[in-house]
């Protein structure tokens, strides 16, 4: 090749903004550019909802095509959340399919565009429940723990993303994945990558508002919903020396509970379980994904105590009595996932002290038998899927 078409080559790949080094481009396993130096959507593969049934099935597709502020990753592991159910069912409004679920993913970065400083191509990465924005890169700099509350954020699926083949973000469940540079994480050596996928969903949303409620050592702390996030609030406050209230459905899970070194596992399969708590724990959390009554959980709060709600029911909604909320007197919140800034405090804080989650690995094929096992409540408590099968 001579001087002047390496030159018009180099320049090429600046303008395009796909990623640094014509040279790494071209030899990227996940093709960014083609052979002939044109542009190129990136491939990958995955499992995509088709309709409402749940169904997933293995779907061949393109995202979008690298910029200069973004990282491809080669996915290694990504888990199942609750979350990821409710939506390609239509739980949370009409979607638009074939649609990627999965929002706990973690690899290795195979490409930087030519802005990114923060990761270099063999770093190993992690992304949860947002991948883009679109504001700039020194606007979106200044949303410091607050992005996923900023309307310009795009979601990690099902959000209309411009420059998407499909035209909406596609998720984890998948062989790679393209991200906004701000909306990955890092993921230290001391811990497995399949420990460190649910810590990017499960972990983070239960660690930021248990950390915005200043939870410290002899504080009375309940978790009410012991699935994915509940077993991971559990471990959270635990370690933070919290003394820890377990509130479950699920008679099953009592051994487990108290093996995550709760004080008491109660089993609600009626309301009067909770009388004798009532007004004795100064915050609780509700993972709880589905109606329930909220105000019985609520009266087992002190008077000015916090209650926050982080589960989502179907359609978002909660069905609440004003006189039972009055009369507890209770400070009642919600709080969504975190920021970034704490996403990576929850992996390292969880890496350092070994608060890992309890998971399954599970093939691609198995996808579908998981899913119906997290409706079921047999999860036991995070299913990861090994992306090597996909």
């Amino acid at each position: 090749m001579s001087e002047d078409n390496e030159l018009s080559r180099r320049e090429f790949v600046v303008r395009s903004g796909a990623v640094v080094g014509a040279g790494m481009l071209m030899s990227s396993p996940l093709g960014v550019l083609a052979a002939d130096g044109k542009e190129a959507t990136t491939k990958s593969r995955g499992y995509a909802a088709f309709d409402t049934s749940g169904k997933l099935a293995p779907w061949t597709f393109e995202r979008r095509t690298p910029g200069d502020n973004d990282i491809l990753i080669e996915t290694k592991y990504a888990s199942i959340c609750h979350s990821d159910i409710h939506q390609m069912k239509g739980h949370w409004g009409v979607q638009k399919y074939p649609q990627v679920p999965g929002h706990e993913i973690v690899g290795i970065v195979t490409a930087v565009g030519k802005n990114v400083t923060r990761f270099k191509v063999g770093d190993r990465a992690g992304v949860g429940c947002m991948v883009n924005s679109t504001l700039p890169r020194n606007k979106l700099a200044t949303l410091e723990n607050v992005e996923q509350y900023s309307p310009a954020t795009i979601f990690t699926y099902g959000y209309p993303e411009k420059d998407s083949p499909t035209g909406i973000s596609q998720g984890g469940y998948s062989t790679n994945l393209v991200v906004r540079d701000h909306f990955a994480v890092h993921i230290p050596d001391n811990i497995s990558f399949e420990e460190a996928a649910p810590l990017l969903c499960a972990g983070i949303t239960t660690y930021s508002p248990l950390m915005q409620a200043k939870i410290t050592k002899g504080m009375k702390v309940g978790v009410a919903g012991i699935g994915g996030l509940g077993h991971m609030a559990i471990k959270i406050a635990v370690s933070k020396g919290a003394e820890v209230y377990a509130f479950t459905t699920s008679p099953s899970k009592v051994k487990d509970i108290l093996a995550f070194g709760a004080k008491e596992a109660i089993v609600v399969d009626d309301p009067s379980k909770m009388a004798p708590y009532q007004g004795k724990l100064d915050y609780l959390i509700s993972t709880i994904p589905y109606q329930y009554d909220v105000a019985t959980y609520v009266s087992v709060v002190k008077p000015y105590g916090t209650f926050t709600q982080v589960g989502m029911p179907v359609g978002f909604q909660l069905s609440l009595n004003a006189l039972n909320l009055a009369a507890s007197r209770v400070n009642f919140n919600a709080s969504l996932i975190g920021g970034m800034k704490e996403t990576q405090e929850v992996v390292d804080y969880c890496a350092d002290n070994k608060v890992l989650p309890q998971i399954q690995i599970i093939k691609a094929e198995q996808i579908n038998e998981a899913w119906e096992n997290v409706v079921n409540k047999k999860a036991r408590y995070r299913y990861v899927i090994d992306a090597a099968t996909l």
